[in-house]
């Protein structure tokens, strides 16, 4: 099944990026060279348990080495397969270059399930999987940089990083080997909640463009708007917490693996994320809300959908059935092609998982920068825009005759932390890559976002291609 499925997964990335380079006029040959995956290694990882020895498939797939070094999570999942990894090393590879990260696209999974396992097996098919790709030479600052993803944590890429450390002593760049990791060992602020916050700055941005809003049958900004949501793990719960806290959006359907939960009046997101913690499970929550078929809320109406879960959630058989207005694509790859196609015909509008899935990536790169500078962001110039504000206040007080109240001063006699210029960034690099998928549609005239992000990312790995001299 899980193969079954990965190869779903993988010919719908392949026919979306079909889709997109008819679009394009590429040379002979380089669309077929940037399509295709470069290198694809598979493990048996041996790990002992219990006097006796189980065996883990593992995968890594480096998609493109375009550019190095190579990013891209790792996933612990009993599902994960060599197909549905070279999807996503596919979808990386193409997402970095949508949003100006100067990284080739990988992925990695190991086939474990990490809500049985103890942490002792866990910890040792971790350290047992970074040692196998060192020994490969798959593994370091300067070629293929690892992070966390569906089932992994920071905690796995403290792992990782001590592995290499150990393998590696003399490597003063070590640090910079996996990204994710904790900020007391060499981690970033603001990475835990990248994803889900890149995914808001980027519903944000399409929310700011009054004809797509417009389009899509909606109106105004994100104010009130009616959200459900597919998956409450890291990226679902932190994208909603802000989508609630800042935008005043009304979380009405949450969804898990074991049911879902509704309520037209607004669900309370931290509420459940802790009882999902405890429990494992929504089941049990609040008899009233429960709903026993989760599957059932992704075709309830709403006006922004966010799939924060796995690929292959709206399909065909389900897709005519969608009544939300806006799909917001926090998960990888969670629209198969031929519903892609079919959203569009109905008039909703998909914002793409290249580019909303994509702030975990951009803050990896800060965090990879921050690791091979030594330095951390801010420490150079914090203590110096405080005093230039502390003035300019100073100077508004005697010229006013007026006073700043002590919240005032807090808040704006300081200078940028580390979590600002992350948050900076960020916002920023969401905002430039919806500009240009916005232009790639208006002046070739594609029909959808999806096929308008795809495109400008291929163009750019085709340009990156030129540059080197390795393609006409």
């Amino acid at each position: 099944m899980a193969s079954q499925e990965g190869q779903k997964f993988l010919d719908s990335v392949h026919r979306m990026y079909d889709d997109a380079v008819a679009y394009l006029d590429l040379p002979p040959g380089l669309a077929e060279r940037i399509k295709s995956c470069a290198t694809l290694i598979h493990f048996r990882l041996p790990i002992r348990v219990n006097n006796d020895v189980r065996f883990f498939d593992a995968y890594r797939a480096q998609h493109s080495q375009h550019r190095k070094p190579l990013k891209g999570g790792i996933r612990f999942s009993p599902l994960v397969h060599s197909d549905e990894v070279v999807a996503l090393a596919t979808l990386m590879t193409f997402k970095c270059a949508l949003v100006n990260v100067p990284f080739g696209g990988a992925k990695g999974g190991v086939r474990v399930d990490p809500r049985i396992e103890s942490v002792d097996v866990l910890e040792r098919v971790t350290r047992r999987f970074a040692a196998e790709l060192c020994w490969k030479n798959a593994l370091g600052p300067g070629f293929d940089v690892p992070a966390p993803d569906m089932g992994t944590s920071a905690r796995e890429m403290a792992w990782i990083a001590d592995t290499y450390m150990t393998l590696n002593p003399h490597d003063v760049q070590a640090l910079a080997t996996v990204t994710g990791k904790p900020v007391a060992q060499g981690g970033i602020r603001g990475r835990e909640e990248a994803t889900g916050r890149g995914a808001q700055y980027g519903i944000r941005e399409f929310f700011r463009e009054q004809a797509d809003v417009e389009a899509a049958g909606l109106e105004g900004d994100l104010q009130g708007k009616r959200v459900i949501v597919q998956g409450l793990g890291n990226v679902g719960y932190h994208l909603t917490s802000f989508l609630h806290a800042e935008d005043g959006c009304r979380i009405i359907g949450i969804i898990e693996r074991d049911g879902g939960l509704w309520n037209e009046r607004g669900l309370d997101v931290a509420s459940v994320k802790q009882y999902l913690d405890e429990h494992g499970g929504v089941a049990g929550y609040d008899s009233k809300q429960y709903v026993h078929d989760g599957a059932d809320l992704l075709t309830r109406p709403c006006d922004v959908l966010i799939p924060a879960a796995m690929e292959n959630q709206i399909t065909t058989t389900n897709v005519d059935r969608i009544q939300a207005r806006v799909i917001a694509e926090a998960a990888n790859g969670p629209t198969t092609a031929r519903a892609s196609a079919r959203l569009g015909e109905r008039g909703i509008a998909v914002i793409p998982d290249l580019y909303l899935n994509a702030g975990g990536v951009t803050v990896s790169y800060f965090e990879w920068s921050k690791n091979l500078a030594h330095i951390r962001f801010g420490r150079m110039s914090r203590r110096m825009e405080e005093a230039h504000w502390t003035m300019m206040m100073h100077s508004v007080e005697e010229l006013t005759g007026m006073h700043f109240s002590a919240r005032d001063w807090k808040s704006m006699a300081r200078g940028a932390s580390e979590i600002d210029l992350v948050r900076s960034g960020l916002d920023d690099t969401m905002r430039e890559a919806f500009q240009e998928i916005r232009e790639a549609r208006k002046t070739r005239n594609i029909p959808d976002l999806r096929t308008a992000a795809l495109a400008v990312a291929i163009e750019k790995v085709a340009n990156t291609y030129r540059q080197l001299g390795v393609w006409p």
